[in-house]
């Protein structure tokens, strides 16, 4: 534990200023329903964000990147996620790379065709913990397609949540390479309900939140602070 806390207080004066922008943004979007992100200096890229569109980055973002992410969302930005057809976003996200296209395309068109619901619930529930299981356990109406733990984790981050943690490969590597959290094939629900419990003995020792914490080991792993 002393040697993963060391690591990242040595980085906490470094990119302080662009993870509390960061943050910032973030609560701006949760509380105001559009934010404004500013990604410069790590990507010359800034843009104009609403909820739903910041929904389909997290769709886009899992199992590829973020910095591709961000790019496809800049590009499309909410009106483009909304109106396009399912042919015009396949035709766009592949423009851009991405390995699953069509999938992508395919849960964002139903999306929003359940996105009344979902919005309604993010207003209504204001337990991180609880809105996380209710977007991510397949029993749940509200359940989103593709989305687990991990990515409901980050949406709600990306919305202003601050105690829940993103254990995506970045993270995960950084527990195990500290001897925080033993390597396993797959990252159960239980397994990574017990990995956020570590993480947050890191955020007591740091005094820093799980949103916060999330893109100081992102930035010691990538060298970037995006989202």
């Amino acid at each position: 534990m002393k040697i993963a806390v060391e690591k990242v207080r040595e980085t906490i004066p470094e990119v302080e200023r662009y993870v509390k922008q960061r943050i910032n943004e973030f609560r701006t979007l949760g509380r105001e329903g559009k934010t404004h992100y500013d990604f410069r200096p790590f990507l010359e890229i800034e843009y104009d964000a609403g909820i739903f569109s910041e929904l389909c980055f997290c769709i886009l973002t899992a199992n590829s990147s973020a910095s591709m992410g961000i790019r496809i969302q800049a590009r499309l930005g909410d009106e483009g996620f909304m109106e396009l057809s399912y042919e015009e976003l396949a035709e766009e996200i592949r423009s851009h790379g991405h390995r699953f296209p069509e999938q992508r395309a395919e849960r964002i068109v139903e999306m929003r065709e359940r996105w009344e619901g979902i919005r309604e619930l993010i207003d209504k529930e204001k337990d991180s913990k609880k809105l996380r299981e209710l977007l991510a356990d397949p029993k749940s109406e509200y359940k989103i397609k593709g989305f687990g733990y991990k990515e409901a984790s980050h949406f709600l981050r990306n919305i202003g949540a601050e105690d829940i943690a993103i254990i995506d490969r970045h993270v995960y590597r950084f527990l195990t390479e500290n001897g925080l959290y033993p390597e396993v094939k797959t990252l159960t629900p239980k397994r990574y309900l017990d990995a956020e419990k570590v993480l947050d003995k890191v955020c007591s020792e740091l005094g820093v939140t799980q949103a916060e914490l999330d893109l100081y080991i992102f930035y010691i792993k990538t060298r970037k602070v995006l989202k």
